[in-house]
């Protein structure tokens, strides 16, 4: 048992999963939009959250997440001023589904091409969030290790071109998980990686270019101190 898992993580309170977990949940999936010029992001709240955001600071926290706060950002109390200030464009809704994580929320991401993004998350306590689904692909991503999300056609290949790119760089993989809607369809693999840093661009590039069949590369850098 960790520290933080004794006392809480250190951050704005004044709940750990309504406040900072939201702010956490929410830079996680502004991480899978990445840095292309945003239209909007429409927030659907789930569950508690919905019914008891303004009360925890739910709101506010999920605003400085999107806005690349972290949890203990003095900030997050501001979030709403900061957003207007930077023209950045957002809203929330609800989303009333049976049987989701009470503490979940869904992202839709609007780019100004027109390009679309949606990421579901849940905030499962002490701060500790995950990432469930994007674009509809189910995903279990908690943002505790640097982690690249391949989206790609169901053909053979593309793992073991993903894995020997890791071993030409001397990346360890800490995990990688599989999913794919129909066979020889659209799939997914998610990597978690033992890495000090960032690796920028250079990486998510190259993933990219592996394999013909890979079609999107998601980079996910946010754990605190990771220089996002």
């Amino acid at each position: 048992m960790g520290f933080t898992d004794i006392i809480g993580p250190v951050m704005i309170g004044p709940s750990s999963s309504h406040t900072a977990g939201a702010a956490r949940l929410a830079r996680l999936a502004s991480a899978c939009w990445g840095r292309e010029p945003l239209k909007e992001v429409v927030v659907f709240l789930r569950g508690s959250f919905a019914f008891t955001s303004k009360g925890h600071g739910t709101d506010k926290a999920i605003v400085a997440g999107l806005l690349g706060m972290l949890p203990d950002d003095p900030g997050i109390r501001n979030a709403p001023d900061i957003a207007r200030e930077r023209n950045f464009s957002y809203r929330f809704d609800r989303d009333e589904i049976e049987g989701v994580h009470p503490n979940s929320a869904r992202f839709r991401f609007t780019g100004l091409d027109g390009r679309s993004l949606e990421v579901v998350g849940a905030s499962i306590g002490g701060g500790a969030v995950e990432l469930q689904e994007i674009d509809g692909f189910k995903v279990q991503i908690s943002g505790e290790l640097p982690t690249l999300v391949t989206f790609h056609r169901d053909t053979h290949g593309v793992v073991a071109a993903v894995a020997a790119l890791m071993a030409s760089r001397k990346i360890n993989i800490a995990s990688m998980t599989l999913h794919r809607k129909t066979r020889g369809g659209f799939a997914s693999l998610v990597a978690e990686m033992d890495l000090s840093g960032t690796p920028g661009d250079d990486l998510r590039d190259a993933v990219a270019a592996a394999h013909p069949s890979i079609l999107r590369v998601v980079e996910l850098y946010t754990s605190e101190g990771d220089g996002q």
